[in-house]
């Protein structure tokens, strides 16, 4: 097995790992660079819904059963919540948040901490999506449940904080593992900020769902200079997005609605549906958009005065979290 991890310049930033994003195909240069002479030894590049062959019986799969659809998990997630359309976009909120937008049949090179990767290739055509990370989302709450023993179940998150109301003084930067797109800074460390001794468990915890929709939003306003257009469709889906006062707060932070569907496991969903589009289950995106059915439409209920002064607030905390990393 050949793992290659590369920091691309702006010359290179159209090829990731060995592959060219432009010319799907492996990347002749990349492969110099590295003395792999054995480009025959490398897979061939399907379409994402394609014959990859059968099973063989290995454990609980008996033979024969088709291959017909390749996704990475992101990916899948953005077809289970059929955004096959250019400017539309898809968060999943698990132990990270991860952030995709569909911007169509031409990569760009991000100018703001973002990552370009192919979404899905039919038909010998590449359809691709800009991407950012949040490395900590769902790991937030757990780490107030099981580090500061504030919960005994991740799911009274919501209750706990809804027992204080929001508040623009006190921040939570969930740089437990560092802050990933935009920042990229490794040394960050998580904070609370703007602790008084007043300040309760449920603020703390309040603060920390509010963290989650601070750094999301962060990914969404680089994704709208890099795209250059403003994303169309955010759809959310993941365990975490089953909180909706986290929910609620993402759409007031970002000033856009959300929609959630009720099938919350859409990596799964997406993949299966690649699969039966594979296998001739399905004969188009069009049968898949269908069977994404939405759960709820979270509006903004927010004002522009208040919404203003909670992201002053992000900016100076995201601020003194990377100056204490420096």
């Amino acid at each position: 097995h050949l793992h290659l991890n590369l920091l691309l310049s702006p010359a290179n930033a159209c090829r990731t790992l060995l592959y060219n994003l432009k010319t799907g195909e492996w990347d002749d240069e990349l492969l110099a660079a590295i003395g792999f002479p054995y480009r025959t030894a490398l897979a061939d590049i399907q379409d994402s819904s394609s014959e990859f062959g059968k099973t063989s019986g290995v454990g609980f799969l008996r033979d024969g059963i088709p291959i017909s659809g390749v996704l990475g998990d992101q990916q899948a997630a953005m077809v289970g919540q059929a955004c096959f359309d250019k400017g539309q976009a898809k968060c999943t909120y698990g132990t990270g948040a991860f952030l995709l937008v569909n911007i169509g049949d031409k990569p760009i090179s991000s100018d703001h901490g973002l990552l370009t990767t192919v979404a899905w290739q039919l038909d010998g055509k590449r359809t691709y999506a800009l991407e950012g990370a949040s490395f900590i989302a769902g790991a937030g709450v757990q780490y107030i449940r099981d580090q500061l023993s504030f919960l005994t179940d991740s799911a009274d998150s919501e209750a706990l904080a809804r027992s204080e109301k929001a508040s623009p003084d006190v921040f939570f930067v969930p740089a437990l593992a560092g802050l990933g797109s935009p920042h990229w800074e490794p040394n960050a460390r998580g904070a609370f900020l703007g602790l008084t001794r007043g300040t309760s468990k449920g603020t703390l915890t309040r603060a920390t769902l509010e963290g989650i929709a601070f750094s999301v939003g962060e990914l969404a306003g680089a994704m709208k200079a890099d795209f250059g257009e403003d994303i169309s469709v955010m759809r959310v889906d993941g365990g975490a997005s089953a909180n909706d006062l986290l929910m609620q707060f993402q759409a007031d932070i970002m000033d856009a609605p959300l929609d959630r569907p009720k099938n919350l496991e859409t990596t799964a969903f997406g993949a299966a549906m690649f699969a039966g589009l594979g296998c001739g289950l399905y004969t188009s995106l069009e049968d898949i958009k269908i069977s994404r059915e939405s759960d709820k439409i979270f509006s903004v209920d927010m004002n522009s005065a208040d919404r203003s002064a909670h992201l002053r607030g992000w900016s100076k905390a995201v601020g003194a979290v990377k100056h204490f990393a420096g």
